[in-house]
């Protein structure tokens, strides 16, 4: 029996007994992080909410197999953000879908979550009507043509049933009941809350595709409601990605099982208090990108090496070569080359020693500043 099938659905019930110094505790790191960042002043705390945005748009969409650039995903966010961050490059509709979206949650994360404001998030994340090569319903419920709802693995024949949502005719009246919910005044801790929406919700699994996607978007709607700003500073969907398995252990687990999801709350605010601690490699991310500029402020760089410096302090993935640079910035090898030698000569590149016939670049950063 599944869970929505139960008599007393959906009367969640959980210890409280057992997640009070946990819940405690993630409450007690939340606002530690929230304290530290606001001492970093406006800039600063923009910069760190783009790249948590950015992973997190990255992620989430990872968790359900769609890579998606990165770089593309970070340019819409600073373009909605109002940020410069410099040229932008041409940005797919899937990744302007997955950003609108995320944007939409945390920064209106007060305006109440309705049916059409649903509807707009799933049609973003599908604004051509298909999920990959298979045309399906889109802004709008499931239907008796999208079939059973089911989540299968194993070959073809041969699958294996982990869970089948509710059938469509119950959809109207279901997300009506947890839509009134979300909207209501919380009788319940508010990251309590968002992990109950996040279960609730996949559980009904309400559209053809995108269900995990949007969940997490209100998971996350309701953590930035727990912390009364739209700035965000540590990626839940990261951690949930790095953890992907035992997600979808637990949740398989209480969808089969009562009512009684403490196992679900559990899982959750362990993997939200270990996403706060992971906000530190964002923090000393962009201390480091602050403390360089601030550093080299009143030097010279022309717009190509601004470029690719902001393109290292960001994350650069994999090695910097000549003719990574030149492809960056669109220049020929010869221009890439004096380029490179100009911050070799200042020593704010320095050569791999690996050394080798396609020799590599670092930057180098100078100590941390306890000023910024």
């Amino acid at each position: 029996m599944y869970i929505h099938e139960r008599k007393d659905w959906p009367e969640f019930t959980w210890d409280q007994t057992k997640l009070a110094p946990l819940l405690a505790e993630v409450r007690h790191l939340q606002g530690r992080l929230l304290g530290r960042m606001e001492a970093l002043g406006f800039p600063l705390r923009e910069e760190a909410t783009l790249q948590t945005l950015t992973q997190d748009v990255v992620k989430t969409s990872e968790i359900e197999g769609e890579k998606l650039d990165a770089v593309q995903v970070r340019s819409s966010l600073a373009r909605r953000m109002g940020m410069d961050i410099g040229a932008l490059p041409p940005i797919d509709r899937n990744v302007e879908g997955i950003v609108e979206v995320m944007l939409d949650a945390t920064r209106k994360h007060d305006a109440p979550l309705t049916q059409e404001r649903l509807f707009s998030w799933h049609a973003a994340l599908f604004p051509t009507g298909r999920s990959g090569m298979r045309r399906i319903v889109v802004a709008a419920w499931r239907t008796k043509d999208s079939g059973d709802m089911q989540v299968v693995s194993g070959p073809i024949e041969r699958e294996t049933v982990h869970y089948e949502a509710p059938s469509h005719d119950l959809l109207k009246k279901e997300m009506a009941r947890f839509i009134k919910w979300c909207n209501t005044a919380p009788d319940i801790d508010p990251v309590l809350k968002s992990a109950l929406a996040h279960f609730w919700f996949v559980t009904i699994h309400p559209f053809e595709d995108g269900n995990g996607r949007i969940a997490r978007a209100i998971a996350d709607m309701l953590l930035a409601r727990s912390e009364n700003t739209s700035q965000r500073f540590y990626s839940m969907s990261s951690q949930i990605q790095r953890e992907r398995n035992e997600y979808y252990l637990v949740l398989e687990r209480c969808q089969k099982g009562t009512l009684d999801i403490t196992a679900w709350m559990d899982w959750y605010l362990n993997c939200l208090k270990r996403a706060i601690g992971a906000s530190e490699n964002i923090l000393a991310a962009v201390l480091a990108k602050a403390g360089f500029w601030k550093a080299h402020a009143g030097e010279s760089f022309n717009d190509r090496q601004r470029k690719v410096i902001n393109r290292l302090l960001d994350g650069f993935a994999g090695k910097l070569t000549s003719s990574k640079w030149a492809k960056l910035t669109k220049c020929s090898q010869d221009t890439a080359l004096r380029d490179i030698s100009d911050l070799l000569d200042r020593k704010i590149l320095a050569k791999d020693e690996a050394g080798g016939r396609s020799t590599s670049y670092e930057l180098c950063l100078p100590e941390p500043s306890a000023e910024i």
